[in-house]
């Protein structure tokens, strides 16, 4: 099918009726390889009329030496006898031969105009091409009609008959395919309209060239694929092999000197320079300016002055011409040129990276110099392939490729620990000094939420045999020590014995330790966060150590990955977090977002209660993790969205539990606990309290006993007792609130009193006041609104009730917690804004960020959904709240309140 070609089609409509009428034309069709000539001028002589007779002719490069075979095809069908002999190279072109064949012609066009159709003019063979030429200088009083078609950029296209029938005749170019036109064509091989971004990425890809797009399409098509955004990137980086082919035999015509500019080219990629690829092919200004030209009017390259090709199976096809080892001296000489010039030592990098060695002494300073470049720009991805492809530059068992692995490592810290682990240990074993394999040793990035890998406690234990952390060392060695003995007490928190020994360290080191180095701050992070684990110390002393090293680790160094988090997370069991809370708020508007810093601050939040901030800085968390913070983040997100009630969330995490989360004892805890939310929302009560139980017998036998870390005895309490088991319920409802005692956290203690007042014999209200006082003094607000709303319901009617209630409805609406807001409500005997469903967590988010001032684009790109989405759930809430639009939402409260009050 023909796009975008109406204006030729009617000139050469033209060109017929003229013949018609007696007076000749001869038109031209020029074009670059893939333009459609050949399609053109198959559909000019597709349907002729009666009065028309079509005579065609189809030239072939192999067919160049068939004297007259072009003759032969036109003529044949008028009169076999009399025409030269064909691939006779010794028939005589004389004069009279020549007159001979336009009379047979002029006979044949006397009764029937004659239109005829040459395609492909580069590749008649002489003999006819010398007729055709003779034939458009005679062709007066002839009622015929010729149409050629000829390739840009074919060497014979500069044959001087070729230039005299160019002469003779009216060129018609033809132009590349609008993005109109290349958005029909993808409709009509689809069946489909395409996405927008779909059909620009084939047009600008493609220059608008029909043979490359449909090229680019049939492959999309055999793969399955349809003409969407996210095929967008493959539409760039596909490489049809069929084009790929019909490029190669079109370059291996051509001239040696646009051979050796293509090859120049595709040995540069995306870093060639005029100057530069002038040298690389060695053509002096004159042939590099002819070559160029060729190339260009071959329709390979791309338009812009630097010379580019097309498409990225124009590189293919030249390299296919090639042998491997002329196509890696190409590159090589390519990458050296480069380096030469100064140029960026990424853009050097990127040629060397598909070379396999180049044995040159430059190449490897190069790659760690592009590796240190990507590093700075954020590009660790980068970074680890230009240090890989070094290691092919290094000969092995030499301390420069210790020193390589050991970059490499750090490259791969936080995209690929496994890789990472490998490569320390492949240095470790080339590296003389003990000193410097431990420190080797600690660029392998700690598990913070599980164990050490068997690799990895062997690797440490080893390395402790020649470098004892506990022994006397000076200066830098020191910091090492202490970094490592961080690493093996980190490396058993699931041993109970390991764990005690932690704790007992830890109080070795008193109530004010050392903590002027980062090894000292480090170590004395895991040991806390052992005492937190076992709750063996009290969560005063506990906070106390805890914001000791806050103090001092510095807001602007590179971001720890062990010291602050378990800083956190000791805070936040502590329910001691309004130090971290400042710290926080100054760090996320740094200007690279950290997985690390939103998922810390989302734990701060929910210890406040605080469960739509807790939620964004959740979900932010999740998006922005690497390998590193991949287990955290979504352990983070797992207890927000418990504690919230998002379903959702919480079947996402245990499906993507199933496939990605490691085996550790705190991954293991909280799928139980994940298991345990999902069957009581699905009432199935005895299979979520058999889940919290089995979490429970896990977590004791490593001698993890912090609920507030792992809540199973609090949700286990609640489950016996709504399953009539009282006994039981009192058995752990009295553990707990023991447990509590000792911990000494308010949030902890107050909901462990709580707990126990609800059960016959517990306490009663005056327990319950209790609580009450001690959340008093808790950051978590939620946990006293709670509290609150028993106190209210069991004094039911009472003036100090209802203000109970009154405050429970005020803190609830605050922390985003809108099905205790309506208990309260409904306790009070009030009604609010709407009786309908209460809005979704989804909802609750959008109108969240409405009150943050962001537009629907921002919001749907905030949540990562369509702004259909956002559309629709705002529609929702107006419905829900009984308001008219935005501005009444926000009218007279924030969003928070609109959306807590449900």
């Amino acid at each position: 099918m023909l796009y975008e070609r109406e204006s030729e089609l009617a000139r050469i409509d033209v060109a017929v009726r003229q013949a018609r009428e007696g007076r000749s034309s001869v038109l031209l069709l020029t074009g670059p390889l893939g333009i459609g000539r050949s399609t053109l001028l198959q559909e000019a002589g597709a349907a002729p009329p009666g009065d028309l007779r079509v005579l065609r002719a189809n030239a072939a490069p192999m067919e160049q030496d068939f004297a007259y075979g072009i003759v032969h095809q036109l003529l044949g069908p008028l009169l076999a006898d009399g025409l030269p002999a064909l691939g006779d190279h010794e028939a005589p072109e004389s004069e009279a031969v020549l007159h001979r064949l336009r009379t047979l012609l002029a006979d044949a066009s006397a009764t029937t105009p004659v239109l005829l159709l040459v395609d492909d003019l580069q590749w008649v063979d002489l003999p006819s091409l010398r007729w055709l030429a003779y034939l458009v200088r005679r062709a007066h009083g002839l009622r015929m009609a010729l149409v050629c078609t000829l390739r840009d950029g074919d060497p014979r296209a500069e044959h001087p008959l070729v230039g005299d029938l160019a002469d003779a005749a009216d060129i018609l170019h033809l132009a590349p395919l609008s993005l109109d036109g290349t958005r029909t064509l993808i409709h009509h091989h689809f069946g489909e309209a395409p996405a927008e971004c779909y059909a620009r990425a084939c047009h600008d890809t493609c220059g608008g060239n029909p043979l490359f797009v449909r090229s680019v399409l049939r492959d999309h098509a055999l793969d399955g694929h349809r003409p969407t955004p996210e095929q967008v990137g493959r539409v760039r980086t596909v490489r049809p092999t069929q084009l790929r082919d019909r490029l190669a035999g079109c370059l291996h015509a051509q001239p040696e000197p646009v051979r050796d500019l293509a090859a120049a080219i595709a040995a540069f990629g995306d870093h060639g320079e005029p100057d530069l690829i002038q040298h690389h092919a060695r053509l002096d200004t004159m042939s590099y300016q002819r070559a160029l030209r060729a190339l260009r009017r071959l329709g390979l390259l791309a338009r812009q002055e630097t010379p580019r090709f097309r498409h990225r199976v124009v590189r293919d096809a030249v390299e296919s011409g090639l042998t491997i080892a002329v196509c890696e001296s190409s590159r090589i000489s390519a990458a050296e040129i480069l380096h030469q010039a100064g140029r960026p030592a990424e853009n050097v990098a990127d040629l060397l990276m598909a070379i396999t060695a180049t044995h040159r002494p430059w190449a490897m300073g190069v790659l760690r110099a592009a590796a240190d470049a990507a590093v700075r720009r954020g590009a660790a991805d980068a970074a680890a392939r230009y240090l890989r492809r070094a290691l092919l530059e290094s000969i092995a068992g030499d301390g420069e490729r210790a020193h390589l692995l050991i970059e490499l490592a750090k490259a791969e810290r936080g995209t690929d620990p496994a890789a990472c682990e490998r490569h320390v240990s492949q240095a470790v074993r080339l590296l003389p000094s003990a000193t410097d394999r431990a420190a080797a040793t600690l660029l392998i990035p700690p598990s913070l939420l599980g164990e050490a890998t068997p690799s990895v406690a062997s690797l440490l234990s080893s390395v402790c045999e020649d470098f004892e952390p506990t022994g006397p060392h000076q200066g830098s060695a020191c910091e090492i020590a202490l970094r490592l003995e961080a690493r093996l007490w980190h490396a058993g928190q699931e041993n109970p014995a390991e764990l005690a020994g932690a704790v007992d360290r830890l109080r070795l080191l008193g109530a004010a330790p050392p903590l002027e180095t980062s090894g000292a701050r480090e170590l004395a992070a895991v040991l806390i966060n052992a005492a937190v684990l076992s709750g063996a110390l009290p969560a005063s002393e506990v906070a106390a150590l805890a914001g000791q090293i806050l103090e001092r680790e510095p807001v602007a160094s590179a971001y720890p990955r062990t010291t602050l988090p378990l800083v956190a997370l000791a805070l936040y069991a502590a329910d001691a977090v309004e130090g971290m809370n400042a710290r926080l708020s100054g760090e996320q508007h740094a200007d690279r977002p950290n997985a690390g810093v939103h998922a810390e601050n989302a734990l701060i939040q929910l210890a406040c209660g605080r469960l739509t901030q807790a939620g964004e800085q959740a979900d932010r968390a999740a998006r922005l993790a690497d390998a590193d913070w991949r287990e955290p983040a979504a352990v983070v997100r797992a207890a927000v969205a418990m504690e919230s009630g998002n379903t959702p969330v919480i079947e996402r995490l245990l499906a993507d539990s199933a496939k990605r989360w490691p085996a550790s004892l705190a991954m293991t805890a909280m799928r139980y606990l994940l298991v345990a939310s999902v069957d009581v929302r699905r009432g199935r009560g005895a299979d979520a309290l058999g889940s919290l139980l089995a979490c429970g017998r896990q977590l004791e036998a490593a001698e993890w006993r912090n609920s507030t870390l792992f809540p199973w005895r609090p949700r286990a309490i609640v489950l016996h007792q709504r399953l009539g088991e009282v006994g039981p319920a009192l058995a752990l409802a009295e553990e707990e609130l023991a447990w509590a005692h000792r911990w000494g956290a308010p949030a902890a203690l107050g909901r462990a009193l709580r707990l126990h007042a609800l059960l016959p014999g517990g306490g009663g209200v005056p327990a319950l006041r209790e609580s009450a006082d001690v959340l008093r003094t808790s950051a978590n607000r939620l946990e006293l609104a709670r509290t609150l709303l028993q106190l209210g319901i069991a004094g039911a009617g009472t003036k100090e009730a209802k203000e109970m209630l009154r405050e429970a409805v005020d803190l609830t609406t605050a922390c985003g917690a809108p099905w205790l807001t309506e208990r309260a409500r409904a306790a009070l005997g009030t009604v609010g804004p709407s009786q309908e469903t209460p809005l979704t967590h989804g909802e609750r988010q959008v109108v969240a960020l409405v009150g943050r001032g962001l537009t629907n684009q921002e919001i749907a790109d905030e949540l990562g959904v369509s702004t259909r989405a956002v559309e629709k759930r705002l529609t929702s809430c107006y419905r829900k709240l009984g308001v008219a639009g935005r501005r009444e939402l926000l009218g007279g409260r924030s969003a928070a309140e609109a959306f807590s009050a449900r």
